[in-house]
């Protein structure tokens, strides 16, 4: 069984999922691009069994949207990033993919909520590509 470990960007709250992901869904609907301020949130969904924290569960931080039944999200207090949480119904956990150290071995299953896109978003864009941000000295990796 594959593990992956996560942890937010201040590394305050760390932990490690295992394997396999339920699914993975890029979630275009409003609700997430204002949660993530991105094109989509990128989600992957385990069992509850299948997480544990291993720092920082206390830093940790819920919403829950009232009057939205399904939609729920947690981050770190200190720096803001989107961590894993149970989903509203217990079901299982929702883990932010770009909080893992290391690539999923499982590609998106879909695009959901598509039409509700934002209007910018085009995923066959061909915008020119940077190893960094243009003018600036190549990021530095704290891991």
């Amino acid at each position: 069984m594959t593990s992956y470990q996560g942890r937010c960007l201040c590394g305050q709250v760390r932990f490690r999922v295992s394997g396999p992901f339920k699914q993975f869904h890029l979630c275009h609907c409003s609700r997430c691009r204002h949660a993530t301020g991105s094109a989509h949130a990128s989600n992957l969904f385990i069992g509850n069994d299948q997480i544990e924290w291993l720092a920082g569960e206390e830093r940790i931080q819920r919403f829950d949207l009232p009057e939205a039944q399904r939609f729920a999200r947690a981050f770190c207090r200190h720096c803001g990033t989107p961590v894993p949480h149970q989903s509203r119904d217990g079901s299982g956990f929702i883990v932010p993919a770009g909080s893992l150290d290391q690539a999923p071995d499982r590609q998106p299953d879909d695009h959901i909520h598509f039409d509700s896109r934002a209007p910018w978003y085009d995923g066959t864009l061909q915008a020119p590509r940077f190893s960094a941000a243009p003018g600036s000295p190549p990021p530095i990796d704290p891991a």
